[in-house]
């Protein structure tokens, strides 16, 4: 059965699934017409519980005017999530593992992640997070990768002022890199960036961005 039939076959039961959808809120189903020959769904469930799991899949496709499919328009991404986050008065952590895989360019992704955020002082918050990804993609001329990082973030709530840097590194033998920067809240919807990449070396570069924010 060719990937076009296979992804037919998916899109006609979607309806379905919307229907179970409307009855039970464990249900996940997010369909998108992406422009007039192209459409994508989410569909999968979720487990309330202590840990929070969920598990599903992306799937996508793209035709032209004559009806056939775009090449490589398909998408058949599977994912599965696992998370749990602890609130106090203080502040609250969260820790959680991601998973995907790509089943038709062969390709796969797992990250464990952990974040907390804590009141530091009266004026001050702070909150860090820390990650493990590990990718594998078959055309990559390395194949796999491993990135590990960790990132910082100071707060100053009555201010809107914040800090933060990051670091992380690429696969056992190098690749190191590292940021810095800061935000500060000028109006309600009006912020101010400014960031340094990899400072204190060759590959130092800079940005300034200023940022508004619109609503309706």
């Amino acid at each position: 059965m060719t990937t076009f039939k296979i992804a037919c076959i998916l899109f006609s039961i979607l309806p379905f699934v919307a229907a179970a959808a409307q009855a039970d809120d464990l249900v996940i189903w997010s369909p998108a017409k992406l422009s007039d020959r192209s459409y994508k769904a989410t569909m999968g469930f979720r487990l309330p519980a202590e840990w929070e799991t969920s598990a599903g899949a992306d799937l996508a496709l793209a035709s032209t005017k004559g009806g056939a499919l775009l090449p490589d328009s398909e998408q058949a991404m599977l994912w599965g999530r696992i998370s749990k986050t602890t609130v106090t008065p203080a502040g609250q952590s969260q820790q959680g593992a991601r998973i995907s895989v790509d089943t038709l360019r062969g390709s796969g992704a797992l990250m464990l992640s952990r974040s907390r955020s804590w009141i530091l002082s009266d004026s001050l918050d702070m909150q860090s997070s820390r990650s493990v990804s590990v990718r594998y993609d078959p055309v990559d001329a390395r194949q796999s990768s491993v990135t590990a990082s960790q990132a910082l973030k100071l707060i100053y709530p009555w201010t809107g002022t914040s800090l933060s840097a990051r670091a992380g590194v690429t696969n056992a033998s190098g690749d190191f890199s590292s940021m810095v920067a800061v935000n500060q809240t000028i109006l309600p919807n009006l912020n101010l960036d400014a960031s340094v990449s990899n400072p204190f070396s060759p590959d130092e570069a800079g940005s300034v961005n200023l940022r508004y924010r619109v609503s309706w």
